[in-house]
C-alpha cells in the first residue's frame, strides 16, 4: 500500500479573517479561520494550512491566537506560515498547536534559517513555501521561473526550481509550490512548473494555485504532486473535499477515507 495523496484546504488569513482573491489581489472575505478549520476537519481534510498573507509585508506577528484556538478544535495536522522569521517564531507556533511551519520570505533573505529550524525541530516540521511565477520585469532564470516574496508582491532574481532544490538540501521536509500566475484563477495548476520542480526534489511536493475542477487535482497528482492544496474552490462552495477525493480515487490514487 502506498502513501495516500493528501487534500489540503488553505486558509489565507488577513487581519484575523480568511480572504481570497486572484493573484493575491481583490481579496474577498471568506469567513472566520477557526470556524472554517473546524468545518474542513469534519469534511475530511487531511491537513489544514494557515497562511498569514500580509504578515511578511506588514511586519505583524504570526497569528498565534488563531492557531491556538484552531488547534483546540481540529484533529488533523495544522501547518502555519506567514511572518516566520526565526527559530523562536517556529517554537511559539509549535507550542501554540501547529504541527508544521512554513517559511518563505525570511528563508530567502537568510537561507541558513532552513537549516537552523531543521536542526532544532527536525525536517518533518518544516515546509518551504515557494511562491513562483514565470519570469518578468527583465529577470531571466535558467528554468524560466522566478521566486516572489511578501505574498507575491515582490519578484526576486532567484530561480524557483533551484531554490526548491536548495531548500531540500538545507533541510526542508516538504515543498509547497504555489503558482502566483495561476493563484485564484481556477484555470488549473501550473503543471509545467510542477513537473520541473518534481524532477528537482525528492521530498513531498504540495501543488498550489489554480485549482478549479476535480480533474485539475487529478492532473496535479499525475504530474507528481504528493498533496494538493486549494482555497477559493472550497471556501466558496464550488467543490467539496469529498468530490476531490472521489475524483482522485477514480483515477487510481490512494486517498484517506
Amino acid at each position: 500500500m502506498g502513501v495516500a495523496l493528501r487534500v489540503i484546504p488553505c486558509l489565507d488569513v488577513d487581519g484575523g479573517r480568511v480572504v481570497k482573491g486572484v493573484n493575491f489581489r481583490d481579496l474577498r472575505d471568506a469567513g472566520d479561520p477557526v470556524e472554517l478549520a473546524a468545518r474542513y476537519d469534519q469534511m475530511g481534510a487531511d491537513e489544514i494550512t494557515f497562511l498569514d498573507v500580509s504578515a511578511s509585508a506588514s511586519g505583524r506577528e504570526t497569528i498565534i491566537d488563531v492557531v491556538r484556538r484552531s488547534a483546540d478544535q481540529i484533529f488533523v495536522p495544522l501547518t502555519v506560515g506567514g511572518g516566520v522569521r526565526s527559530v523562536e517564531d517556529v517554537d511559539r507556533l509549535l507550542r501554540a498547536g501547529a504541527d508544521k511551519v512554513s517559511v518563505n520570505t525570511a528563508a530567502i533573505a537568510d537561507p541558513d534559517l532552513i537549516a537552523r529550524i531543521a536542526d532544532r525541530f527536525g525536517n518533518q516540521v518544516l515546509v518551504l513555501s515557494v511562491d513562483a511565477r514565470r519570469c518578468q520585469d527583465g529577470i531571466d532564470t535558467p528554468s524560466g521561473y522566478q521566486v516572489t516574496t511578501h505574498g507575491g508582491r515582490r519578484g526576486v532574481e532567484l530561480d524557483a526550481v533551484d531554490w526548491a532544490r536548495r531548500g531540500e538540501d538545507l533541510g526542508a521536509g516538504e515543498i509547497l509550490l504555489n503558482s502566483m500566475d495561476a493563484d485564484g484563477t481556477t484555470d488549473g495548476f501550473d503543471l509545467e512548473m510542477l513537473r520541473d520542480v518534481r524532477r528537482a526534489v525528492d521530498v513531498p511536493l504540495i501543488a498550489s494555485g489554480g485549482a478549479g475542477t476535480p480533474q485539475h487535482f487529478v492532473q496535479a497528482a499525475e504530474t507528481g504532486a504528493d498533496a494538493v492544496l486549494a482555497a477559493s474552490v472550497f471556501h466558496f462552495g464550488a467543490l467539496t473535499i469529498r468530490q476531490v477525493k472521489d475524483a482522485l480515487a477514480a483515477a487510481g490514487f490512494e486517498v484517506r477515507a
